[in-house]
């Protein structure tokens, strides 16, 4: 089995359901402009059975056209913050962490600094 169909395989419940939802809102936001499969598909550069795979929320459908759908309805803005470092949390979270038990360090080196001088001096 190809790495690309196992690793679709793994996708999380939640992920499939957010694809499955996002590929029904596109199908929706073509309706609501009243374009035909054919017409939005020519717009897009894909097939029409490309097209309705991407709206029936397929996994496989590459992230280029998924990305040229949202620019077709004025979405395609919202990409370049998706996986922006700022809104990391799971890195933020580790680098908070990180910083408390940096400090924690020093913290306990100073302290250990002032009871080795305190030892010397008396």
């Amino acid at each position: 089995m190809p790495k690309t169909a196992r690793a679709l395989l793994q996708l999380p419940p939640s992920t499939a359901a957010a694809i499955e939802k996002l590929g029904a809102d596109l199908a929706v936001a073509r309706l609501r402009r009243k374009e035909s499969l054919k017409a939005w598909a020519k717009r897009m550069g894909v097939s029409v059975p490309t097209l309705q795979r991407l709206e029936a929320g397929d996994p496989s459908v590459g992230l280029g056209i998924v990305a040229t759908a949202l620019w077709l309805i004025q979405r395609d803005g919202e990409l370049r913050n998706l996986a922006a470092p700022e809104h990391d949390q799971g890195a933020i979270e580790m680098n908070v962490r990180e910083a408390v038990e940096l400090g924690r360090a020093r913290a306990q080196a100073s302290a250990e600094a002032r009871i080795s001088a305190s030892r010397t001096k008396g």
